[in-house]
């Protein structure tokens, strides 16, 4: 279950992200932050073009890199 979840973010990030390590210690946690996630981006509450903007922001606020 876990090895899709893996390749697909590689695929997008190059590597897996923090937040994803962790949480793949319990894989029904994972499945749902990741679908927390991505109905967030869905929701169409902000604009397309802003989500990368929003990303970018909270990575700096939490001293990440992004």
């Amino acid at each position: 279950a876990l090895r899709e979840q893996f390749e697909r973010e590689r695929g997008v990030f190059g590597a897996l992200l923090n937040t994803t390590k962790v949480l793949a210690h319990c894989p029904p946690i994972l499945k749902a932050a990741k679908q927390l996630g991505a109905s967030i981006e869905k929701s169409g509450r902000l604009p397309a073009a802003l989500l990368p903007l929003v990303y970018l922001r909270v990575a700096l606020i939490n001293g990440c890199p992004f």
